[in-house]
């Protein structure tokens, strides 16, 4: 293949993180992800797994670095380990890191695995340690499976993030608890804020939001917050505990957003490349992997599609409407 430029925005972003929903489907059903009776793709529209191979290895050549495996829940699509497989061989040749968001659910079974293909580290998602509420959120969950993989995780030697979605009149009473047991563990933490996607009701939606400068206000009136200049890769804003040392993350996209430095796109299962989580414009890549296979056309189909990334997106909780997504958070991936 000829040397190829690298993704470059309209501005001067360059694009070198790809995340990439594997499946729709999910063995949970988050109150804040999908509804409960979710209506799943057919899985004719499906990217198969050599596709996803395919089209991850033409963002890799375009100047992508890190790869994230997301869902749904990524690990329980079938034969997911041969897309791992397939996907490690790039480490070192242009991929600098491959990894994936979770839900535990699996880890217990898959995370050696996860390991031998040069997994490095997870996140989990984890709202609250009590099981009562944990499987009033996740609908299907059970909080001891989650715990029993992220322990198998950690004895595979994958380094832990934990991901919780703030939600006012939810685990805001469990701050402590989850920043205690984070720091416990030897796992980092990070808060998200509950974004406006899918049809779950605007104004419950409202109802949950918890800014996450009255979450760290909270924090700071026991703790030591030192803020730290590192990055992931990803969109947090990190800060060190001073009495416990351990790492917190905070990803704002309502209270402050962070647009100005977005190095990364997401394509769904269904092919469909999404260049802001927050505005509707896609392009379909599914068409060129299926119309050849020369991937000529998909890669020229992506960078046309970046020379449209958007400067930002439209979360604003501050006109008292969610400047909602029609989509859910489960059909693009996180």
């Amino acid at each position: 293949m000829p040397d190829v430029a690298p993704l470059i925005d309209p501005f001067a972003r360059p694009i070198t993180y790809l995340r990439v929903s594997v499946t729709d489907r999910c063995d949970f059903r988050c109150t804040y992800c999908m509804a409960e009776h979710m209506q799943f793709l057919p899985k004719a529209e499906l990217l198969t797994l050599e596709e996803l191979e395919r089209l991850c290895g033409a963002f890799v050549d375009l100047g992508v670095r890190k790869l994230r495996v997301t869902g749904g829940e990524p690990l329980v699509r079938r034969n997911i380990m041969s897309f791992f497989r397939a996907m490690s061989a790039r480490l070192g040749r242009g991929l600098d890191e491959l990894t994936l968001t979770t839900n535990g659910s699996q880890l217990a079974r898959l995370a050696p695995e996860l390991a031998d293909c040069g997994v490095r580290r997870v996140n989990v998602s984890l709202d609250t340690l009590d099981p009562d509420k944990f499987a009033a959120v996740t609908r299907w969950g059970r909080l001891p499976q989650v715990l029993d993989g992220i322990a198998a995780a950690r004895a595979a030697g994958l380094r832990i993030k934990i991901n919780a979605v703030a939600l006012k009149g939810f685990n805001d009473n469990e701050l402590f608890r989850l920043v205690d047991w984070c720091a416990a563990e030897g796992h980092d933490l990070t808060f998200i804020e509950v974004m406006p996607m899918g049809d779950m009701g605007e104004e419950a939606r409202l109802d949950q939001y918890w800014p996450l400068r009255d979450l760290r206000a909270r924090l700071e009136e026991r703790l030591t917050l030192v803020p730290l200049a590192e990055r992931t890769g990803g969109p947090a804003r990190y800060v060190r505990v001073e009495e416990t040392g351990a790492r917190i993350g905070f990803i704002t996209p309502l209270t402050h957003n962070f647009c100005e430095s977005c190095n990364r796109v997401r394509v769904t299962c269904t092919g469909e490349l999404f260049m802001c989580l927050g505005q509707e414009d896609r392009a379909d890549l599914r068409a060129p992997l299926r119309a050849s296979a020369d991937d000529a056309p998909l890669r020229e189909t992506i960078v046309a599609a970046i020379a449209r990334k958007p400067k930002g997106h439209d979360f604003d909780y501050s006109r008292g409407v969610a400047g909602q997504m029609s989509r859910h958070m489960s059909h693009t991936g996180g």
